[in-house]
């Protein structure tokens, strides 16, 4: 049998003692006011001037919205010149007492536009100097005299807008000491007392502030997630439209590669007793294409969603256009088709591309231009296929209500565009529509037509 013994270290001093919450609450309370109200109280903060660009800025010469900026600063003088004007009505003699008590009432004012922490102190000690020679034993009121009861009201307002909601409460906290000292030890012949009146209409004007920093957080909040929003929300229905573009590439391109694979395999039959270079020509053409073949499907195949089925019909091409035609008209859009050039049969992705790109300028126009007519050209020429749909403006542009849509539709068009090289421009027409010019090249040859399929 074997006896093992444990030993435990005892920390030098003792056992630590497990800090209750109440301890951990006050110790983070008074943490917070030191921060608050005592570490670099004093240091220079500036006012911002408003900004030039805000919702409230006013309209007019840029030297009426530069004026406009120094707003604020405006304000605080004023309140700190009434302040002082107050005080040196209020003020029990005259002369050079009357002038220092209004002093005191402005200074702390205009203090508050570069260091407003330190405001609110010099706030506390100019009320106590201006009871020293303004103030009536037994009968003015206590501790704060007229002038210093107005200016130390501004001052909590002006620094509860510069700073966080909790140093406002702090601050509410600190006059509530001050106002209790001083009427507990020195106000014993004094008959009455502003304490009171100063912590109801402070609590008030703080809770206001403090409601105003509320919602402008919550605003800014509801802003930082409305473009977060709108950003995924672009950036999905982008990538919607390169899955869906890409959905339809894999189908043209196993459509090829199957026929190239099939005729690969059926080519040596064609021909009497073929020579054995030729078949195995042929048979190396073909596993090839089939190679190629699954690694299509196995790399373009993941962008099928599991829902996913394939369409029924084949891919629409510029042969289907009459009919979408006939659909938009019977929408209420008048819209012509002009076809110049030599029609001729082009690559499946081309004339996919080229039939998606006029419907979703045909729905743009019934989107935004209500009542417009459109025109659809198609040019055939040598080196590819040009597409040109304007529509003019539309009857009534005061009653056209704003779409819901994501303005997407430009960024689909141009991602076709670009997945062929072509080259696409769209933008206002001279008449007050919309104009939407590509060009598709074509290599010189390339048509849809396989044969032997």
């Amino acid at each position: 049998m074997t006896e093992t013994t444990q030993t435990r270290s005892v920390p030098r001093g003792g056992a630590t003692k497990q800090r209750s919450p109440e301890y951990r609450l006050a110790a983070d309370a008074l943490r917070g006011l030191r921060q608050d109200l005592f570490h670099d109280a004093f240091a220079y903060r500036p006012l911002p001037r408003a900004g030039a660009d805000g919702p409230s800025a006013p309209r007019g010469s840029g030297r009426l919205r530069e004026y406009a900026a120094w707003a604020p600063h405006a304000v605080v003088v004023a309140l700190g010149v009434v302040a002082m004007l107050f005080a040196l009505a209020s003020t029990a003699g005259a002369g050079l007492a009357s002038l220092l008590c209004g002093l005191l009432a402005l200074g702390p004012v205009l203090l508050t536009l570069v260091r407003p922490v330190g405001a609110f102190w010099c706030s506390l000690a100019a009320s106590t100097v201006a009871l020293v020679f303004g103030g009536v034993s037994g009968w003015g009121d206590w501790p704060w005299l007229p002038g210093s009861f107005l200016t130390h009201l501004v001052v909590l307002t002006v620094v509860a807008l510069r700073t966080r909601p909790r140093a406002a409460a702090w601050m509410w906290v600190m006059t509530a000491a001050y106002g209790f000292v001083a009427e507990s030890l020195f106000g014993w012949d004094h008959y009455s007392t502003d304490v009171g009146p100063m912590l109801i209409l402070s609590a008030l004007i703080l809770l206001a502030v403090t409601v105003r920093h509320i919602r402008r957080e919550a605003q800014q909040e509801v802003t930082a997630q409305q473009t977060v929003t709108e950003a995924e929300r672009s950036r999905r229905t982008l990538l919607e439209e390169r899955t869906t573009i890409a959905r339809e590439l894999h189908d043209v391109v196993a459509h090829h590669m199957s026929v190239v694979a099939i005729q690969a395999e059926a080519a040596p039959y064609r021909v009497e007793n073929p020579p054995p270079e030729l078949e195995k020509a042929f048979a190396t053409i073909r596993e090839n294409a089939v190679a190629a073949l699954t690694e299509l499907r196995r790399v373009l195949g993941v962008v099928r969603a599991e829902d996913y089925e394939a369409p029924d019909a084949p891919q629409p091409t510029l042969a289907d256009l009459d009919a979408l035609l006939a659909n938009v008209r019977e929408a209420g859009l008048e819209v012509t088709k002009t076809v110049t050039g030599a029609v001729r049969e082009l690559p499946q992705g081309v004339e996919l591309s080229a039939y998606r790109i006029v419907q979703e300028a045909l729905s743009n126009t019934l989107r935004h231009a209500p009542g417009a007519d459109a025109r659809v050209e198609i040019g055939y020429v040598l080196g590819g296929l040009g597409l040109r749909i304007v529509n003019g403006p539309p009857p009534a542009p005061h009653l056209v209500k704003p779409s819901p849509g994501a303005g997407h539709g430009v960024t689909g068009m141009r991602e076709r565009v670009s997945m062929l090289g072509g080259e696409m421009t769209a933008g206002p027409a001279a008449d007050g529509g919309h104009e939407v010019t590509v060009f598709l090249p074509v290599p010189a040859g390339a048509t849809t037509s396989e044969d032997g399929a």
